[in-house]
């Protein structure tokens, strides 16, 4: 199907672009979130008669996510999480959590705008990109941590859980003995 987009979609185009697409991308994304039009006739000169008017609006839109990004950008958000010995999280912290935490910390943000390809599952600190229009993304760090003040030593670059270290000579001593000790029984036996 082609369509002729309102505004710009990463790896598709500009605006005003008249661009072809899956049926059901454009049916299920582009066209009900208005990010595009079908590309009929009518359309056509409807978007030529709307194009300064949709060009001014997201130039707009784009000067505003520009100056909420200067100020969300490089910020620390702290999460608390509970989570076991060797820092991995009872669950996992998705985009919703991130979105929750920006808005806590006084930035209107949707879960939409936070760009987590796979979720964030372990404690320590996360760089988390943030996108707030289509041509602007700032990034932001995710301190996940199991307290406050477990946070705080993160922060200062501070090694919070505790690795245990195996060294493999011992435990290959280890496993001999104890099965040479198993064997000594059976011979008893």
């Amino acid at each position: 199907m082609e369509v002729i987009l309102l505004e710009r979609v990463n790896r598709l185009g500009q605006i005003g672009d008249t661009v072809r697409v899956k049926d059901g991308y454009a049916r299920n994304f582009l066209l009900p979130r208005g990010k595009a039009l079908r590309a009929t006739d009518v359309n056509k000169k409807r978007f030529e008669s709307q194009r300064v008017q949709l060009e001014a609006r997201n130039l707009e839109l784009r000067q505003e996510a520009e100056a909420v990004g200067e100020k969300l950008d490089g910020q620390v958000f702290v999460l608390i999480r509970q989570a076991g010995e060797s820092g991995v999280l009872y669950g996992s912290v998705a985009a919703r959590d991130v979105a929750d935490t920006l808005t806590a910390g006084g930035f209107s943000i949707n879960r939409q705008q936070i760009v987590l390809h796979t979720p964030i599952k372990t404690l320590g600190l996360h760089a988390v990109p943030v996108a707030l229009h289509p041509e602007v993304e700032v990034s932001i760090t995710l301190n996940v941590a199991r307290s406050p003040e477990e946070a705080e030593r993160q922060g200062r670059g501070e090694e919070v859980v505790a690795r245990e270290e195996i060294d493999l000579d011992e435990l290959g001593l280890e496993v001999g003995a104890a099965l040479a000790d198993a064997a000594g029984d059976d011979e008893e036996a």
